[in-house]
């Protein structure tokens, strides 16, 4: 391998993103564990009430948060014995649940959405101009919705 290989614009492109995401996360984590039980409960609550609804199939919550379905319904299982998410049937097939949104889960994301929405701010909004946060998040979501098709909000797959 040579030095042009490892000095690849490309490699140093997903390094970035990975640690970028790793650093957010270690940042995050914790922020209210108290309340929560981690970040994957957070982003099941907080894209479930940004669904319409209040709702997702389970197998869109399980794209949206790249999870295996077995993995989405012991998420959701710990949430609903919390009783911060229930499930729903599909209307006329038993086969098929939604998660869906409790009251007392979206008192639980109020609670805690202002302790992130600060640390967001302070660890990635602030540090980019505006012009550069709309190219990043459109950049961000063309190769999301490409390497994870359906895991676009309001997908159906």
């Amino acid at each position: 391998m040579t030095e042009e290989q490892l000095a690849d614009h490309r490699l140093t492109a997903v390094g970035l993103v990975i640690e970028v995401r790793s650093s957010l996360r270690a940042r995050t984590g914790t922020l209210f564990a108290d309340q929560l039980d981690g970040m994957p409960d957070f982003d099941a609550l907080i894209r479930l009430a940004r669904s319409p609804g209040r709702r997702l199939r389970m197998g869109d919550l399980a794209a949206q948060m790249s999870l295996s379905t077995g993995g989405a319904t012991r998420l959701v299982d710990r949430l609903e014995l919390r009783r911060l998410v229930c499930r729903e049937s599909y209307l006329g097939d038993r086969r098929g649940s939604y998660a869906v949104l409790t009251d007392a889960g979206a008192e639980q994301l109020a609670a805690v959405l202002p302790i992130l929405v600060e640390a967001i701010d302070r660890w990635f909004i602030s540090l980019l101009p505006p012009a550069d946060l709309d190219a990043a998040l459109q950049a961000l979501r063309a190769v999301r919705d490409t390497v994870r098709p359906g895991a676009a909000a309001g997908s159906s797959g």
